[in-house]
């Protein structure tokens, strides 16, 4: 069986710059732009990680830019005249990172404590990714304190460096349940998780045995803030338990009402003795979206 062709030639190639041809127009307030400048410290910091991404030459031995237009402009920017490419063996001016998955936050924290298990420091990193180095240190901390079980639920989510701060407070069987919730609510968010944390009975807080005190909350508003809390927890796993099957119904539903409505004998009687219902039928087969 023979070998898929391959999208590029295996090795990158180091081309001039002033053959490499941009595809499209610089857009307007790139050079001002936060990702321009993160960019360029990259380069300008550990240089250029991602190759650009070139057409085969023409007769003058010009390449057509198919990937890597801010990068291109950072590098004359920065006074570079070659450049590591890989050269497309089609034609396909396709723009490649367009299907990329992005990082997780937990991916993210991995590889940043990966690089510093190696010998590259947080400065260093501060430096290169243009951002300071608090926001370096909060993604190397960004698990700590956070039961592996927790852990686990966010491994595919993005998320603020500043929610592990929030989660830390709470025993591991209580972070569980508060990220089971956000997840399930995709509300992954810092004040999504200081209210659960303000809802959470004292018992379950690290280090806090006495009733919190939050200003303009009495004692009887947080009991009762604990108690629906509690509550919509528990409609959640119920209302995840039985998600897929009526999602089936449902979809079952919306095609048999469709062929019930289209016999032209049902649809007068409906119409004629029961015009509510038929009004609702049709709601039900015009849905677009079954989570509507």
């Amino acid at each position: 069986m023979s070998n898929p062709p391959l999208g590029f030639i295996p090795e990158p190639l180091f081309l001039s710059l002033a053959a490499v041809l941009p595809s499209r127009k610089t857009p307007e307030g790139l050079l001002a732009s936060r990702k321009f400048k993160q960019i360029t410290a990259s380069i300008d910091t550990v240089g250029l990680i991602e190759p650009l991404s070139v057409g085969r030459p023409d007769r003058a031995g010009q390449y057509i830019l198919l990937d890597g237009h801010t990068r291109l402009v950072a590098l004359k920017q920065l006074g570079f005249d070659k450049a590591p490419c890989l050269v497309a063996t089609d034609d396909e001016s396709y723009t490649f990172n367009n299907r990329v998955n992005r990082l997780s936050s937990i991916q993210e924290h991995v590889m940043i404590r990966r690089a510093v298990e190696r010998g590259v420091t947080p400065e260093k990193l501060a430096k290169a990714l243009d951002v300071d180095i608090s926001h370096i240190i909060k993604k190397l901390n960004l698990l700590d304190g956070i039961c592996p079980e927790a852990a686990e639920l966010l491994r595919d989510q993005t998320f603020s460096p500043n929610l592990g701060a929030v989660l830390r407070k709470l025993k591991p069987t209580r972070q569980v349940e508060c990220v089971e919730l956000m997840v399930s609510a995709n509300n992954i968010t810092v004040a999504y998780a200081q209210a659960l944390v303000a809802a959470t009975p004292s018992n379950l807080l690290v280090g806090e045995t006495k009733p919190k005190k939050i200003t303009g909350v009495s004692a009887e508003q947080m009991a009762k803030m604990e108690r629906e809390m509690g509550n919509l927890q528990e409609q959640f796993k119920l209302a995840e338990q039985t998600y897929s099957q009526d999602i089936l119904n449902l979809v079952l539903t919306k095609g048999y009402l469709a062929k019930l409505m289209a016999n032209e004998a049902i649809l007068r009687h409906l119409t004629k003795h029961h015009p509510d219902v038929l009004n609702e039928f049709g709601n039900i087969v015009r849905m677009v979206a079954l989570d509507k």
